[in-house]
């Protein structure tokens, strides 16, 4: 195995630490963008539950904004519901952005090495035919030693680019659909939310 990564060329290492990369980046997002802890099943009747008998306050809605990305939502649409619906829904898209944003994290390296990691193998097969017809020119096609290293060469980068590519591709576009649902689910539950205390409803917060 080592032969064949040092036969590769200098460009194996960045192809490696791409793949250490996309192992780390795929590992950290799949255990984060665990719906269970994004959207938890019974956030929104436990906040409708404490609205109707009257429990909701400063230190519930603190303890519902740090308990999930959902609850950072709902708190958010909570915090300004006495405002109006127009107000509370602003609210509501603001966190919703912010929270979008932290689920898309290292998504965009993620995508980007997908890309990369191709032409990194490219970039080595390139500069192994140099080194082919190089040889070549110089000393004939006798040399059978220098061809082999160029053309080892060649194959190796473009199959490790390949390696790190397509498992790095299939990963971006999962998570990118998981993201996209959870999204979906979130802005449904709020919508739930929006639509259950109407136009003209507040909730008063008690102490505040």
């Amino acid at each position: 195995m080592l032969e064949i990564v040092s036969s590769g060329g200098w460009l194996m290492l960045p192809i490696i630490i791409c793949s250490i990369v996309v192992v780390g980046i795929c590992a950290e997002r799949f255990w984060t963008l665990n719906p269970e802890k994004i959207t938890p099943k019974h956030q929104l009747g436990q906040v409708w539950g404490w609205i109707q008998a009257k429990e909701l306050d400063s230190a519930k809605l603190k303890s519902l904004r740090q308990s999930s990305p959902l609850g950072r939502i709902l708190a958010a649409g909570l915090g300004n519901s006495r405002h109006g619906r127009d107000v509370m829904r602003d609210s509501i898209e603001e966190a919703a952005s912010e929270v979008v944003h932290d689920l898309e994290r290292y998504l965009g390296p993620l995508g980007t090495i997908a890309a990369i990691a191709p032409l990194l193998g490219l970039l080595g097969t390139v500069i192994g035919m140099i080194k082919v017809f190089t040889a070549l020119n110089l000393m004939g096609a006798g040399n059978a030693q220098v061809l082999a290293g160029g053309i080892s060469e060649a194959l190796v980068t473009t199959a490790a680019g390949l390696t790190v590519a397509i498992p790095a591709m299939i990963a971006h576009r999962y998570f990118v659909r998981r993201v996209d649902s959870l999204v979906v689910q979130m802005e449904q539950e709020a919508v739930k939310l929006v639509d259950a205390l109407h136009n003209e409803r507040r909730v008063d917060l008690k102490g505040a």
